[in-house]
């Protein structure tokens, strides 16, 4: 298997992929690979993390089609969070914007995979999110 490439904080069986600022032909494929790879290492909800994404063409738009549809498989759940507004205009007019669920922020798509329903800033995902990207090497927040 190859080495992801772009960061991964787990929280139990949620996994938070970030992204890197520009998803092109140049790095679709490692996106893509990283993708799989996480969902394939057990995540029930996978959270792609674009907030400091601020361009995307079709070559990444293919590697977050094609992530959903193994998420889609493995009974998982894919979000995306997304904050430029070019990014989310991409994702609109290839409709990825009505298959998939987009978030503002990462809290608040911890906030929505938290089964308590709680305030983004009040669960337990969203703590446990910011104390493992404090100590990345925390060996609770990995998976199994």
């Amino acid at each position: 298997m190859a080495q992801e490439r772009f960061p991964v904080v787990w929280l139990s069986k949620v996994a938070v992929v970030t992204l890197p600022v520009e998803i092109d032909i140049a790095n679709a494929d490692q996106v893509r690979d990283d993708l799989l790879s996480t969902l394939n290492r057990g995540a029930a909800t996978l959270i792609v993390d674009m907030g400091g994404t601020t361009f995307c063409d079709s070559a990444g738009v293919n590697a977050l089609v094609r992530a959903h549809k193994r998420a889609t498989a493995n009974d998982a759940e894919m979000r995306l969070v997304v904050s430029a507004q070019a990014v989310q205009r991409v994702l609109d007019i290839t409709g990825v914007g009505h298959l998939m669920d987009i978030y503002p922020s990462v809290a608040a798509s911890l906030a929505g995979a938290d089964q308590a329903g709680l305030d983004e800033k009040a669960s337990p995902l969203y703590d446990g999110y910011h104390a493992a990207l404090a100590d990345p090497d925390d060996k609770a927040a990995q998976p199994g």
